[in-house]
């Protein structure tokens, strides 16, 4: 309505009776040409169809969400493909839910109002400038500074007029400012975002938003930072307290070991890297009982064994004090000459048993060949006990793989020792049974005694043990024997146990280790071997 009436009341009568917009004389022709844009373009949004809008009859004519399909040309709904009772207006607004899916929506004053922030910055700021556009046009000519900059402190938004050239932003803007009425723009790259509006009388206003959140920028870095370097000096200050407490319960259990008491332990962890340090200390924490138990056990032994020898030794001297027969006498000399013999074998034995025990024999490994080993063991016995029939059982697959590495004077010294206590406890036959594989090598010592009881296998290696408890040793030995042949076995990387002959009923001694060693402990390979191997 353009008229020369320019009293408020003709201004509400004129809008009360339908008029758009309200002009009074005189006017600018730019400034009313500028207001029927404005009032063109409200009244082509208001007639432009929503797309998606809700309404019965626009947009998709059946949607579907899960088990529920709402068609809008039948006016029906269905369920799990039963149809559900709708009146209509429940059906209008089923509709308009589920045309409106992914949008925020409530009713004001009979209006739709639709929020759907596909880009949350750009859209607030759009948001913020159409609430400035409505103040501002609502607000008297007059009064507009003053509006403007109550809303730039309370929407928080740069605000300001474009009245100079300077000011005015580039004409792409101001041509797309025409079409559209606002504008969301950057006046360089890489700068902050301004918006351009133009309100219903013409006049352009330029808003300056906060630039938009920058998730990696230094605020919050460093920030994250802290509180990722104080989750990590928690979870390593856990970790620290945690290992403390188990470190105090090894060193509980080595001041236990050291004040004497040899059967402390420590109990394996839930970790892994404390249940490995449990295992090797409680490794270590047997090996040193077993020694000084086996050195307790030795100075008992050595004490005891010694003295039947010292006896005879002196009971013969003095039997030949008081003889006058050159023929008693070389008796007598003789006898002292086997005793003090069986006193060089006795220390002999228990030097090797100690060198074995205590880790402080030296392995020289060599490429030998085990049948002959055993040929050569088996001669020397069968002189020492004529009466015994010894046999030799070596197939062709042990003949061909005859070569092993060992220290043959070690082994050459085991099988001895197993050789001679079958001849001692058998009745007229030994046989010795030699198997050889690609991986690991086996002999067994088989005899037609009367065996070894099975309640007594696990004490037959132990040191200075006697199954008999004799006195007499009628059979010979100081309970050193098959305990050093254990210990060159555990050396060889390998095991001596025994068992029951299946073919001669008596003991059965077996020996098993591998063909090719490990250089570790008190093993070492000549140096020509290490330099050149085979």
């Amino acid at each position: 309505m353009l008229t020369a009436r320019t009293d408020d009341m003709d201004q509400i009568l004129g809008l009360e009776m339908g008029a758009d917009d309200y002009i009074d004389k005189p006017v600018q022709p730019r400034v009313l040409l500028a207001r029927i844009r404005a009032l063109m373009r409200r009244v082509a949004e208001k007639n432009q169809p929503l797309v998606g809008s809700g309404l019965v009859g626009e947009g998709p004519v059946r949607v579907q969400f899960n088990e529920l399909v709402i068609d809008s040309s039948m006016r029906e709904a269905w369920l799990s493909g039963v149809t559900v009772d709708l009146t209509s207006a429940e059906f209008d607004l089923l509709w308009l839910l589920a045309s409106n899916a992914g949008r925020v929506l409530s009713r004001e004053d009979g209006q739709i109002l639709a929020l759907n922030l596909a880009t949350p910055y750009s859209d607030i700021v759009r948001a913020s400038a159409l609430v400035f556009r409505w103040h501002l046009d609502s607000s008297p000519v007059e009064r507009r500074p003053e509006t403007l900059r109550y809303l730039s402190a309370s929407l928080g938004l740069g605000a300001y007029f474009i009245d100079t050239r300077e000011r005015l932003p580039p004409t792409d803007v101001l041509q797309q400012l025409v079409r559209d009425g606002l504008v969301l723009y950057s006046a360089k790259s890489g700068a902050a975002p301004r918006v351009a509006l133009q309100q219903a009388d013409g006049e352009i206003v330029e808003l300056v938003p906060p630039p938009p959140f920058k998730p990696w920028s230094l605020v919050i870095i460093l920030p994250l930072c802290l509180l990722i370097a104080v989750a990590l000096a928690l979870l390593l200050g856990f970790v620290a307290r945690t290992w403390d407490g188990r470190l105090l319960k090894v060193e509980s259990a080595a001041l236990r070991i050291a004040r004497g008491d040899l059967a402390a332990r420590v109990e394996p962890g839930s970790s892994l890297l404390q249940q490995r340090l449990a295992k090797a200390f409680n490794s270590m924490a047997e090996h040193i009982q077993r020694l000084v138990q086996v050195q307790h056990d030795m100075i008992h032994a050595v004490s005891h064994e010694l003295r039947t020898p010292v006896a005879r030794i002196r009971f013969g001297v003095q039997m030949l004090a008081d003889s006058d027969k050159s023929q008693r006498s070389e008796e007598q000399l003789q006898g002292i000459d086997g005793d003090i013999q069986e006193l060089d074998d006795l220390i002999d034995e228990i030097l090797t048993y100690a060198r074995l025990e205590q880790s402080e024999a030296k392995f020289l490994l060599q490429q030998t060949s085990v049948p002959d080993l055993l040929r050569q063991v088996i001669a020397q016995q069968q002189l020492l006990h004529p009466t015994v029939v010894m046999e030799l059982d070596v197939d062709g697959a042990s003949e061909a793989l005859a070569m092993a590495e060992v220290e043959p004077r070690y082994l050459h010294r085991a099988i001895q020792n197993l050789v001679g206590n079958a001849a001692r406890y058998a009745s007229r036959q030994v046989r010795v049974r030699c198997r050889l594989g690609s991986d690991n090598c086996r002999i067994d010592v088989e005899d037609d005694g009367q065996g070894i009881p099975r309640s007594d296998w696990d004490r037959v290696f132990i040191a200075f043990s006697r199954l008999d408890d004799s006195r007499t040793r009628t059979s010979g030995g100081y309970g050193l024997g098959l305990s050093i042949v254990r210990r060159i076995m555990y050396w060889h990387g390998g095991q001596a146990f025994v068992g029951i002959s299946a073919t001669l009923g008596g003991a059965c001694f077996s020996l098993v280790w591998p063909r090719v060693q490990t250089q570790s402990g008190g093993l070492h390979r000549p140096a020509q071997e290490q330099d050149h191997p085979h």
